[in-house]
């Protein structure tokens, strides 16, 4: 439903171009990712949920992060789509409002995950005698439990921040999504307030997982110094490679969108950030986690050994 205070129930979605040349290729190439991106998280899902060997703290947080990134791709990738093959990707105020919900409450889940992982890595290195008794199936839940409030906490308080502009005439969104600031340059009163409330929670949703993950590899740093065999060291930092590349992709894209004011940030710029951690990012990290993972490797290989 449309805002009370508001003259628009729909908005126009201007897509990633308006170079009609362009839109077929971008179509299949975008298709391409999702298919990969769906192929990706829900082939590490079935692996993780069907063998026991993986049925350990690490992969449930693996599982449950190949699970946001699945769903956070589909609330926004077949919307891209229909924006190369339509004239107009109209998408109704409630749909919009739907779609931002969703959108805002996988990607803070996914920023608290990550950090919930790399406490996961902290206590397997720094502490692994008591690391079965630390991470226990209880632990684990309390912690997932509190990614998912933090989720939708944050997603409730950008939907009532934006639920509550005043939209006029302009319904034309130059994005390929219902995204924050795109909606914001639509409203007809200030906006300041509103920055301001996505500034702060943008710091914390961000901040917060960056200081935790922060802490755990310094420390996890410290405890690979004292390690006097050279496999030793070895084993522990391929054991958090993986982590610390899709740590970066994700916090660093999101922190260059959403930690600048729309003013310094062009819009058309912005788009291809939200490019990066809505489409790529999701398609990369079952990837990574594959390619780089002796246990997922060896996991698949056995399991494809016995279908044959």
């Amino acid at each position: 439903m449309a805002a009370e205070n508001s003259s628009v129930t729909e908005f126009i979605l201007a897509g990633l171009t308006d170079q009609p040349g362009l839109r077929i290729p971008l179509f299949f190439l975008f298709l391409g990712f999702y298919m990969v991106t769906l192929l990706g998280n829900l082939g590490l899902i079935t692996l993780i949920g069907l063998n026991a060997r993986l049925h350990t703290p690490m992969y449930f947080f693996l599982f449950n992060l190949s699970l946001v990134d699945f769903c956070y791709s589909t609330t926004i990738t077949p919307r891209m789509l229909k924006s190369f093959v339509s004239k107009k990707n109209i998408i109704l105020h409630g749909e919009c409002m739907t779609q931002l919900f969703f959108f805002c409450f996988f990607v803070i889940s996914e920023s608290f995950l990550l950090s919930a992982m790399a406490y996961d890595r902290y206590v397997a290195i720094c502490k692994p005698l008591v690391y079965t008794a630390t991470m226990s199936p209880q632990v684990c839940l309390f912690l997932l439990l509190g990614v998912y409030v933090m989720g939708f906490s944050g997603a409730i308080v950008h939907i009532g921040s934006v639920a509550s502009l005043t939209f006029c005439a302009d319904n034309l969104v130059n994005h390929f999504m219902c995204d924050i600031f795109p909606l914001l340059e639509l409203s007809c009163n200030s906006t300041y307030v509103h920055e301001l409330v996505v500034f702060v929670l943008v710091a914390i949703d961000i901040g917060m997982p960056i200081v935790t993950i922060f802490i755990s590899y310094a420390l996890i740093l410290h405890s690979i110094l004292h390690i006097h065999s050279t496999e030793g060291k070895s084993k522990a930092f391929s054991t958090c490679s993986s982590h610390i590349i899709v740590v970066s992709l994700f916090f660093g894209s999101g922190a260059f969108m959403y930690l600048k004011p729309p003013s310094i940030l062009p819009l058309n710029q912005g788009k291809v950030s939200s490019l990066f951690y809505t489409i790529v990012v999701p398609m990369l990290n079952p990837l990574i986690y594959s390619l780089r993972n002796k246990d997922v490797k060896f996991t698949l290989r056995k399991t494809l050994e016995r279908k044959n």
